[in-house]
């Protein structure tokens, strides 16, 4: 946690107190974690960007709950909790893109866990930020029998995203539509997680949202980030020594049912009904929305 001047709170019922800090929470993966923007021996990220331009006299308290690997169902049951004691006015949400990396992938579980997450920090007063992530397969450059499944798993996960987002009356930004390919130097090394100027970019434009919604805010996030980017030699050793345990983690639980699902789609292309795996997974988004009520 960091506390960056002082500022205005909230009071027990959810209401702007007259003193205190703003408190802002972020809940999610790696990508609010920070991974890519390097600090030190940590991480920044977008989250602790924007948090400093969150009250207008730049007075917040602000608590990084995400951590890499994350799933939605770890939101609710371990970052949750703590984000409630905090009362916090402002409460970042951004998760899904692990969920679609497991084997295990069920999308009516993932909207049930997200929309308890929401649900519960809406109730408290907190005023949402959530996002829709862009499609992993595409950022790396998978072929096609492999990028295919995990397009159709990300595309189900924003529209529930999207969705919730309303529900739950959140700040949404499309984190998806920002030019991550056209613009390679916002993507780090890892081609997966924004680079630092990537992180400010979504620092950014979550700024400009708050902002067009009508909170009292401090002056936005830089354009850039005044540390010069890491050097190719230092991107590359981070890959070897730690970006390659991230995929190995994902590799013994996500690989094998990727596999099968690749094989699946190549099956079902030359059957000429590959489209039918899409309108699955959009019905099961549909009906894991409808059982909300």
């Amino acid at each position: 946690m960091s506390v960056l001047g002082t500022g205005r709170d909230r009071s027990a019922d959810g209401r702007p107190a007259t003193s205190g800090p703003v408190r802002f929470v972020a809940l999610g993966d790696s990508l609010t974690e920070g991974v890519g923007d390097p600090v030190g021996e940590g991480w920044r990220g977008w989250a602790a960007v924007l948090a400093r331009s969150l009250a207008p006299e730049g007075g917040v308290e602000f608590t990084n709950l995400a951590c890499s690997g994350a799933l939605t169902a770890d939101l609710t049951n371990r970052q949750l909790p703590a984000a409630l004691a905090l009362r916090p006015r402002f409460a970042a949400v951004v998760v899904g893109g692990n969920d679609t990396l497991r084997a295990g992938f069920d999308i009516r579980r993932t909207t049930l866990e997200l929309d308890a997450t929401l649900g519960e920090l809406s109730s408290h007063g907190a005023v949402l930020l959530t996002a829709c992530l862009p499609d992993p397969g595409t950022l790396l450059r998978l072929p096609a029998p492999l990028a295919r499944p995990l397009a159709r798993r990300m595309q189900a996960v924003n529209t529930v995203v999207h969705a919730l987002a309303a529900r739950h009356r959140a700040v949404h930004l499309h984190i998806a539509e920002l030019p991550w390919c056209a613009q390679r130097r916002l993507l780090s090394v890892d081609r997966l997680h924004p680079s630092a100027e990537g992180h400010h970019l979504i620092a950014r434009r979550f700024h400009e949202l708050l902002a067009a919604a009508g909170h009292p805010l401090g002056p936005p996030p830089v354009d850039t980030p005044a540390e010069a980017p890491p050097g190719r030699a230092a991107d590359l050793w981070w890959m070897a020594t730690q970006g390659t345990r991230w995929v190995a983690a994902r590799s013994t639980d996500l690989l094998p049912g990727l596999l099968a699902l690749a094989a699946a789609e190549g099956l079902s292309r030359l059957r000429g009904s590959s489209g039918r795996h899409d309108e699955q997974m959009a019905r099961a988004a549909a009906q894991a929305l409808a059982s909300l009520g």
